[in-house]
């Protein structure tokens, strides 16, 4: 049963309710593996898509936590690291996008630990212990959703090292061209770290740091997905989305993580309302809480 809480779930570092059932054993675990073709798509690529992570009883719990969340009289607003109503720098569209909802809610406080998401995660990063980053929601309305422009992830995450991160994008609704669907720039993740542009502005505004070869290169792929299927990308991995101006909304919830082991490279908080884990000291604690044992499986 999900009930609404002021309770921080930052403070319990595991599974909190029954929605996510947990393998018990290495033949349990290997029915969440990818495969060796989806891991190579994935080195060779940036990126692998059209995993699936969650059924339709997860996503009615997912989208009543996030309409309950969006709400910024919720008792648990004040737990979120970031929440943006409307993060677009275009008058006309609107881009919701927040961090923290697994501090506030129980079904994406316990998504973490989904034993497809994780043991997916902890292949595409090289068969290592996996421990969270961050969390994200990106929401863009029907008729007048906003962009996500060109980026990097690792662009926005220079002050945790070494870079060995992984983005997992979770579709809360179907996601098409229509409505906004998250596009790649395949083998974009072998150009190296760019400059970072303003995340919700000008959707082409990474092209003034392209070479001339990756302007050429830049090809935009769509990954349509399904509700409840995934996309995985590399820390460099060029990718963006575009305005949703269909009748159907387009919701998602985003999982960063990354190998156990990273370190801080900053003396300045690493989230809003985390306490300081000093320059070269290891990333973890409840904030950062490890996901997956690989020593287990």
């Amino acid at each position: 049963m999900i009930m609404k809480t002021t309770i921080d779930l930052a403070e319990y570092n595991n599974l909190i309710t029954d929605i996510f059932k947990q393998p018990k054993t290495k033949e349990e675990w290997d029915q969440y593996r990818l495969s060796d073709e989806q891991v190579h798509h994935f080195q060779e690529f940036g990126y692998v898509s059209g995993i699936k992570l969650l059924d339709e009883n997860h996503i009615d719990l997912l989208r009543k936590e996030l309409n309950e969340i969006q709400d910024p009289k919720h008792p648990g607003h004040h737990l979120f690291h970031e929440f943006h109503s409307n993060e677009s720098t275009n008058k006309d569209s609107v881009l919701f996008h927040s961090l923290g909802h697994w501090r506030i809610g129980e079904a994406f406080h316990d998504i973490l630990w989904n034993p497809a998401f994780v043991m997916a995660a902890s292949q595409l990063l090289g068969n290592k212990s996996v421990r969270f980053w961050h969390d994200q929601l990106f929401c863009k309305p029907a008729k007048h959703g906003g962009v996500v422009a060109w980026h990097q992830d690792y662009s926005y995450w220079t002050r945790t090292v070494a870079m060995q991160h992984l983005t997992c994008w979770i579709g809360l609704d179907d996601a098409t061209t229509q409505n906004g669907c998250l596009h790649y720039i395949p083998k974009s993740h072998k150009w190296g770290l760019l400059d970072a542009p303003v995340l919700a502005g000008d959707m082409d505004g990474l092209m003034e740091y392209l070479s001339t070869e990756q302007k050429e290169e830049f090809k935009p792929t769509a990954i349509e997905l399904k509700k409840g299927y995934a996309t995985f990308h590399h820390p460099l991995m060029v990718h963006g989305s575009y305005e949703n101006y269909s009748d159907i909304s387009r919701r998602a919830c985003v999982l960063n993580v990354f190998a156990d082991g990273t370190l801080s490279d900053t003396n300045t908080e690493l989230l809003k309302g985390v306490p300081i884990i000093e320059k070269g000291q290891k990333m973890e604690g409840k904030f950062f809480p490890l996901l997956f044992d690989a020593s287990k499986c």
